[in-house]
């Protein structure tokens, strides 16, 4: 029997087969993975690009056009969901999640880039037949092709309700992020429609990655020999890479001597290092460690002054992680696996804690996008336990004269402030310390005493950080 056409062919018409286009194809593999694994795109990423490079599908205007299709369609996944479903006869529920992935990829190239809007659609379209087939190619092009007829502007006024009818529905659609996280951040930074358009647009805006030089291990010095580094904004030992530079060749990052971490991370771990203390300073404990960025800053600078670090993280694959990142410490650590809320340690048995707890991650946006659209409200009071329950094993575990730090990669108010008021109250013999006077050079720290960091200020992660002493 003779192998059969893949498809009837019309009179005149040779069927052609789909051409498969690396660069797009990569990044629907990656909003697959995000999609179906709930996988990370920047944990997902990097992989694929490494092994199309090894294949020789990829030079480097390849994997980073497939970088920005896959970044760019995530950040802006809810302002292309509203201006997509405008152009469907049915929910967007009911488009399935692979038809959305190649509408959402081709709606960013005609909307967010520079890309022609014929190539935009036939490339999109090409992309379909390959991974979808030819049926549902044909959905494709037609709304791509109506999406095509405006611009992102025109689309945002047609499908956002007007900011003075709806302030927070509009800036959900306008800036892509959910509306409960658009309130939540509004209360965090109290209020003004300025300061809340300049955080959502920060949390859109590609990060620079910012390295830490370890003390005793690297230095700045050495890192701003590379290409494409800056010093860094506030922190003594940060260097940033502008645009292009790859943490992955420099050797001091290779060697483990330097770290990929951000400014505002750096900031919280020298915040508690530098933390007035009453007493000896010889035992400190980082009781979330994993994965070990702030642990391998604060061994450094412990060992610098000699000090020990305990790193005690609960999950044993980030204990691991904790262990590779102090790996070569100047000074002396340890790093365990256990339960940060039942502690191996006696209580009272350190001279500094950090606690840098679990939480929803809304300070993270810019690096993590598609995390804005997997938490929920309830979130919250899923944390709210553990967070409570950490701060105190903290201050139960600090000696009295000792300094805790309690840190949350989030500015939700649940997870800062209502977190530590709450210990604060259950622990009467303790004070906080403006943590503002432990962060010099660093602007507009609020009214203190202690210090919510921000994107769009500070050109960091939405860290916070609150600085407790033990009285009694």
């Amino acid at each position: 029997m003779s192998e059969q056409s893949p498809r009837p062919r019309k009179p005149g018409k040779p069927y052609r087969r789909p051409q498969k286009d690396p660069v797009r194809f990569l990044a629907f593999e990656a909003l697959r993975a995000v999609d179906e694994r709930d996988a990370y795109a920047n944990l997902v990423l990097p992989p694929l690009l490494r092994k199309a490079r090894e294949k020789g599908d990829f030079d480097a205007r390849d994997a980073a056009l497939a970088t920005e299709l896959v970044y760019g369609t995530l950040r802006k996944q809810g302002t292309y969901d509203a201006i997509i479903a405008s152009c469907v006869d049915r929910p967007l529920r009911e488009v399935d999640p692979p038809v959305l992935d190649v509408l959402s990829l081709g709606v960013h190239q005609l909307l967010g880039t520079r890309i022609p809007t014929h190539a935009a659609v036939s490339a999109s379209v090409e992309l379909a037949r390959v991974v979808l087939g030819d049926g549902r190619a044909k959905f494709v092009n037609a709304v791509l092709r109506k999406v095509a007829q405006d611009d992102l502007d025109t689309w945002i006024e047609r499908v956002a309700p007007p900011y003075d009818d709806d302030p927070e529905d509009n800036l959900a659609i306008v800036h892509s992020h959910p509306r409960w996280v658009v309130s939540a951040l509004w209360d965090s930074l109290g209020g003004g429609r300025a300061g809340i358009e300049n955080l959502l647009e920060a949390d859109n805006e590609r990060p620079e990655v910012t390295l830490v030089a370890r003390p005793g291990r690297s230095t700045t010095e050495e890192l701003l020999r590379e290409e494409a580094a800056v010093p860094g904004r506030w922190s003594p030992y940060a260097v940033r890479l502008s645009e292009g530079g790859e943490p992955g060749a420099v050797a001091a990052v290779k060697e483990g001597r330097a770290g990929v971490q951000d400014e505002g991370s750096q900031l919280v771990a020298l915040a508690l290092a530098n933390a007035p203390l009453d007493g000896p300073d010889e035992k400190w404990l980082d009781g979330c460690a994993g994965p070990g960025g702030k642990a391998a800053l604060l061994a450094a600078v412990a060992a610098e002054r000699g000090a020990m670090l305990l790193a005690s993280e609960k999950a044993p694959h980030r204990a691991g992680l904790v262990a590779k990142a102090l790996a070569g410490n100047p000074g002396p650590y340890q790093v365990i696996a256990a339960d940060g809320t039942r502690p191996p340690w006696r209580p009272g048995s350190f001279d500094r804690v950090l606690m840098d707890v679990p939480c929803t991650g809304l300070g993270a946006l810019r690096r993590r996008p598609e995390a804005r659209w997997r938490r929920r409200p309830e979130d919250l009071e899923g944390f709210a336990p553990l967070q409570r329950d950490l701060l105190r094993t903290a201050l139960e575990s600090v000696r009295v004269g000792g300094v805790v730090g309690y840190a949350t990669c989030s500015p939700h108010l649940a997870e800062t402030r209502a977190v530590v008021d709450d210990m604060l109250k259950q622990f009467p013999h303790t004070e906080l310390i403006d943590a503002r006077e432990l962060l010099p050079g660093v602007l507009e720290l609020g009214e203190g005493p202690d210090v919510q960091l921000w994107p769009h200020v500070h050109g960091t992660d939405a860290m916070y950080l609150a600085l407790i002493r033990r009285t009694g």
